[in-house]
């Protein structure tokens, strides 16, 4: 495994400059911030994500108010209540995607948030206070206490609300087996903990945030 030293080198000499790096670089949340979501928008963001899945994300985007209409903008406390009768009668609804699986998965997410908010006060203390040394830890409980969080659904949620993520995409994937942490897609947690471990070893030594950590690595897979 290679040192970060090298990471910041070979990024350097890829973009020619530190400037032009850092400007393709994404910025995490602070705690404070990722604490001050409510509920309704995290629930709303879980949802698009799951609804994104293996579709075009423009498309989902487009339909996005139309579901925030039918969800009572995502208020836990209402879309708790929704029957299967009423999940139903969404399938006929043109405006928004009529999946089924996915549209009984905001329900089943919106008791998760409210257990977790019975627990914690709210969602975003939960997320705001999962340390990121233990990132695929938050993945893990995610996927189990959720619906339709597994694969990367996880860690593409935490990077759209701001959560310091790195992303197991395929460009880092392969920078990973380069590297030779892994052999193949991180599914299991014993290859998860193994990348979780080298991202703490160059986050310890350049202090910089698991995303941007994961976007120079990617960078190091020639296209």
């Amino acid at each position: 495994m290679r040192d970060y030293k090298w990471l910041n080198e070979y990024c350097l000499n890829r973009f020619g400059s530190a400037a032009a790096l850092e400007s393709i670089l994404p910025q995490p949340s602070s705690p404070e911030e990722l604490r001050a979501i409510s509920d309704d928008r995290y629930l709303s963001v879980l949802s698009l994500r799951i609804f994104r899945a293996g579709l075009k994300h423009s498309l989902v985007d487009a339909k996005w108010p139309a579901f925030e209409e039918v969800f009572f903008g995502f208020d836990p406390e209402k879309v708790v209540l929704m029957g299967a009768e009423r999940l139903e009668s969404l399938m006929q609804d043109a405006r928004i995607i009529r999946h089924l699986g996915k549209l009984k998965s905001v329900p089943r997410n919106a008791q998760f948030i409210l257990d977790v908010r019975q627990e914690k006060g709210s969602f975003g203390a939960l997320i705001a206070d999962w340390p990121i040394t233990d990132i695929v830890g938050l993945w893990k409980f995610l996927a189990k206490q959720g619906s339709q969080l597994g694969g990367l659904s996880a860690p593409r949620f935490l990077r759209m609300v701001g959560k310091d993520t790195f992303i197991p995409s395929d460009d880092m994937v392969a920078a990973l087996k380069a590297q030779k942490i892994i052999d193949k897609p991180p599914t299991s947690q014993k290859d998860r903990v193994a990348v979780q471990a080298a991202f703490n070893q160059w986050h310890a030594e350049s202090g910089r945030p698991l995303c941007q950590l994961s976007v120079m690595l990617a960078h190091t897979v020639n296209h």
